[in-house]
Formats: C-alpha cells, sequence, structure tokens
C-alpha cells in the first residue's frame, strides 16, 4: 500500500504538534516568570507556594499529569478539550522547569548592582524590572531554548488522550500501511525540521534581547 496518499495526514498532525507546542511554550513563559520571580522576591508565603508548584511539576511525571488531568479531573467536576489539557499540562510543565531557570538567573545577579540600587532609593519593584531582569533575561534565553525544544519532544505524549498530532498520525497510518520504517522516518525528519525551527526562532529572539540589553549590560559593567 502507498503511504504517501497520507502524507497530507501528517502535515495536519505536524501543524497540531506545533500549535500545541507554541501555545504551551508562551503559556509556560509566562507561568516560569511569575513563579520565578515569587521564589526570589514574593516573600514567605508566595515563595513557598511557587517552590511547591515547581517541586510538583518537576518532579512527577509528565505522562501521569497528563492522566491526571485529563481522566482524574472530570472526577470532582473539572474537565477540558483534549487539546486543552495537553496544552495546560504542558504549559504547567514547562513552567515548572522555566521557573527555575528565572530563579537561577535572579539569583545570580551581583549582590553589588542591588545595593547600589538600594543606595539610589529603588523600590524593590524598580530593583526587579530595572536591574535584575534586563540583566538576567539575556541570561536565560539558551536554557529557555532548550527548554522550548523539550517542550516539542514531550508534546508527542499527548497523543496518548487521542489528539491529532504528528505522533498519533504516524502511529494510525502505520496501522493501516504497516511500513514502519518510512512512516517514522519522515516523522522523524518533521520533528527535526520543526526543533530547527524553534531554534533559529530562539537565536533570532536572544539577539534581539542582547541588543536591547547591550546598554544596561555596557553600564554596568
Amino acid at each position: 500500500m502507498d503511504w504517501t496518499a497520507y502524507l497530507p495526514m501528517l502535515w495536519q498532525g505536524a501543524a497540531v504538534t506545533m500549535t500545541i507546542t507554541l501555545a504551551s511554550i508562551a503559556i509556560g513563559g509566562v507561568l516560569a516568570f511569575l513563579f520565578g520571580v515569587l521564589r526570589v522576591e514574593g516573600g514567605w508565603v508566595l515563595s513557598t507556594v511557587a517552590l511547591c508548584y515547581t517541586e510538583v511539576f518537576r518532579g512527577t511525571s509528565l505522562f501521569v499529569q497528563l492522566f491526571w488531568f485529563y481522566y482524574a479531573l472530570p472526577l470532582v467536576g473539572l474537565s477540558f478539550e483534549p487539546v486543552t489539557t495537553g496544552i495546560l499540562v504542558l504549559a504547567a510543565h514547562a513552567g515548572g522547569y522555566g521557573a527555575e531557570i528565572v530563579r537561577g538567573a535572579l539569583s545570580s545577579v551581583s549582590v553589588h548592582q542591588l545595593e547600589a540600587a538600594r543606595a539610589l532609593n529603588f523600590s524593590r519593584f524598580q530593583t526587579l524590572f530595572h536591574v535584575s531582569l534586563p540583566q538576567a533575561v539575556v541570561e536565560m534565553m539558551p536554557a529557555f531554548g532548550n527548554l522550548a525544544i523539550e517542550t516539542l519532544k514531550l508534546s508527542s505524549l499527548v497523543s496518548l488522550i487521542s489528539i491529532a498530532d504528528l505522533t498519533f498520525s504516524a502511529q494510525s497510518i502505520r496501522n493501516i500501511t504497516l511500513d514502519s520504517a518510512s512512516i517514522y522516518s519522515v516523522t522523524l525528519l518533521c520533528y527535526f525540521a520543526m526543533s530547527l525551527v524553534l531554534m533559529i526562532g530562539v537565536r533570532i529572539l536572544e539577539r534581539i534581547v542582547r541588543r536591547g540589553n547591550a546598554f544596561p549590560r555596557a553600564a554596568h559593567s
């Protein structure tokens, strides 16, 4: 059986995969900054809440998280569409790891610069947004790039809750044609191509961020 007739199905699956990945990265980035900043500047209560969030989502399997959100939450009256569930779980997972990236980058800002900000009567809010974050964001970018690619690879797990992503489509075609080698080779290339697109996007964003922070970095050096 000629499996190439099913190529449109693969492309549709790839589009679903990319959509879920980009949405998860966007939401996960917001969660990462929120909980990462709270870890550093949130005080005892909020810092503890942020710590619990990061440890739960970093310390448990994404596979189990996905099934828990999809099959367990409906038992208490909370249910979501499969795509929504996939995006939320991937975003929460990425946010947990991203929060640690943000926390680490903020913690690496020189103590002398923070003391200088206090000497200039900067508030904690002003110090965070005018001193700490402009420098920390530059340091975060390579790690966030790796996290984005990891999120793309982990997105294949959403096929387990019947989302017709690239992996689900490839498996369906393989079951029809029984041509494992060709189909999975093309699927492998599709994931690699999407990883390259993400990598290029992150590199461009990193250059923009570094260029935008060139003056502050020079002023602080």
